[in-house]
């Protein structure tokens, strides 16, 4: 799934090259074999991070997002519930961390939610926030491969 406006649409090839790579790496490599950790696809082009854990309470997770990196959530197995904003009016719980990639938001008034499923992936540009391993009924064990493309 990829959602985007209409304004940031010609912004990005997702079709290009790197998503070439990431998208073969999904198809082609044993997931269910990864390791945790991360697993090299093209240098810090693009990567994978391999992840395990139990969802949690939508109320414990937190929308973040990255400035250098699109994320291609893809879920191997299990199934969660995944948070989906616009990061522009968001407001930062601490200030961005260039060395991770990384900053964390706020709870935003309105959000939208998506369910992923095993075999289900989410793009994620530089542009949105996410809110990953939530809860959808019960707790569930999910394995996940994060890859990673520089913009």
């Amino acid at each position: 799934m990829l959602t985007t406006t209409l304004k940031l649409a010609d912004k990005y090839d997702y079709l290009s090259e790197k998503f070439a790579k990431a998208y073969h790496f999904l198809r082609t490599e044993d997931l269910e074999a990864l390791p945790v950790g991360n697993a090299e696809i093209d240098g810090k082009e693009v990567f994978a991070n391999v992840q395990e854990y139990t969802t949690i309470p939508w109320e414990e997770c937190a929308f973040e997002a990255h400035d250098q990196y699109f994320d291609i959530q893809y879920v191997v197995s299990g199934r969660e519930l995944f948070g989906y904003v616009k990061r522009e009016d968001l407001k930062e719980k601490a200030p961005y961390d260039s060395e991770k990639d990384l900053v964390f938001f706020e709870e935003p008034e309105r959000s939208g939610q998506i369910l992923l499923e095993a075999g289900d992936l989410a793009v994620v540009p530089p542009e949105d926030a996410h809110k990953p391993r939530c809860i959808t009924g019960e707790k569930c064990r999910v394995k996940k491969i994060v890859v990673k493309v520089k913009r």
